[in-house]
């Protein structure tokens, strides 16, 4: 408990992860500092810090944590039952628009598992933040110590709104396309350099507009709003193509595709929860157009 305190950097954040009254936790942190002789924290407004002594003892309470831990998923192991809590993490536009409607179907066949599901665009690092497995670009990812396994292969298109079309004008060649307003991700120039993979030249587009946003569920949404024209999945645009609230512009454009992975740690012995949703992920969009599952460098996946 004073371990995980310590690392929340609050006692009310440490309460709600196990399950405890605010009030219980600081209870018992009282009676471990009265314990030890030593006041362990030092408690202000916005929170709570290790003394030099509550340092040098969360040092040794954390090493006793992880052993626990270790021994705990042990014994959760032994009988292959997939159970217990599996923290994952995907970037935004994946999580929402696949993976959150998959999950209902995986949590009914797994009844044991709980979710802890992390939306983000940015780098996570598995082992310091504990994540089971976190889903990416595989491209992101090129470390000894990591494994990743294809999920789908993610095709991109370009699209706007029938409002922007109306009142812009459809452009029908990328340098047509220096006369609109091209929306961008934000500190990534690469994926703002729109290229053709059917061209045999080394034409690119740089994207230029008045509006960027930092993931690509934020562009989704503004190209929606009628605010200009995007690159984006076809796993997100497809149904608003058929409903006519998004028009493919340029149709016979075919961006370089990509592909969407799962990355978990590098253990011989994979838990049966990460185990199952990894195969599970795999099994659920092996039907979608252009999948073959597949596994890529830095390691071999043998789950």
């Amino acid at each position: 408990m004073f371990a995980n305190v310590v690392e929340q950097g609050s006692i009310s954040a440490a309460a709600r992860t196990m399950g405890q009254t605010p009030s219980a936790v600081s209870k018992q942190i009282g009676l471990l500092e009265d314990h030890v002789h030593y006041r362990l924290l030092n408690r202000t407004r916005i929170g709570v810090s290790p003394t030099q002594e509550g340092q040098e003892f969360y040092e040794k309470c954390q090493a006793m944590a992880e052993k626990f831990k270790e021994a705990e998923a042990l014994i959760l192991n032994l009988d292959g039952i997939p159970r217990g809590n599996l923290k994952i993490a995907s970037s935004v536009a994946f999580g929402k628009a696949q993976l959150i409607p998959a999950l209902p179907k995986f949590l009914e066949e797994y009844p044991e598992v709980q979710v802890s599901l992390d939306l983000t665009d940015r780098d996570v690092d598995l082992q310091s933040e504990g994540f089971d497995a976190a889903i990416c670009f595989a491209e992101q990812y090129q470390k000894p110590d990591i494994v990743v396994r294809r999920i789908m292969q993610s095709h991109r298109v370009l699209c706007a709104s029938p409002a922007y079309l109306a009142r812009c004008g459809t452009p029908t060649t990328l340098s047509d396309l220096a006369k609109h307003n091209c929306l961008r991700i934000s500190g990534n120039r690469k994926r703002n350099t729109w290229n053709d993979a059917e061209t045999s030249d080394d034409l690119d587009f740089e994207a230029h507009g008045n509006f960027e946003g930092n993931s690509t569920d934020v562009i989704y949404r503004a190209t929606l709003a009628g605010m200009g024209i995007a690159r984006l999945p076809r796993y997100m645009t497809d149904q608003k193509f058929q409903t006519g609230e998004l028009i493919h512009v340029m149709p016979e454009y075919a961006p370089p595709s990509t592909d969407i992975a799962i990355m978990f740690a590098d253990k011989r012995n994979l838990a049966p929860k990460t185990r199952v949703f990894i195969d599970f992920l795999v099994c659920q969009f092996r039907e979608m157009p252009g999948n073959a599952t597949a596994t890529f460098k830095p390691r071999v996946c043998a789950c």
